[in-house]
């Protein structure tokens, strides 16, 4: 699936309110800005997990819910959430 800036924020929006268990209305957008990361993986891999080294552009997008807030690092291609409790996850 392809993913435009938008579509990246909403589904990382309803990735984060599923996980949190609250309404995606709680979920609010703090920051969305282009980015340039390490690698395929967009800085952000899974356990055992390869990836090309080469520069990747996409989006970091900053989430808040609860009074805490989340990282998302997105392409046209994946959407990845950064350290949530310590661990990278791959939607």
């Amino acid at each position: 699936m392809a993913y435009d800036k938008e579509g990246a924020v909403e589904r990382a929006r309803a990735d984060l309110a599923a996980r949190l268990g609250v309404s995606e209305s709680e979920v609010k957008e703090e920051a969305v800005e282009d980015a340039d990361f390490p690698d395929a993986a967009l800085g952000a891999p899974v356990r055992g997990e390869m990836s090309g080294m080469m520069i990747t552009p996409g989006w970091r997008i900053r989430l808040s819910a609860g009074g805490k807030s989340y990282e998302y690092r997105a392409n046209r291609n994946q959407i990845r959430l950064y350290k949530f409790k310590g661990t990278n996850y791959k939607l």
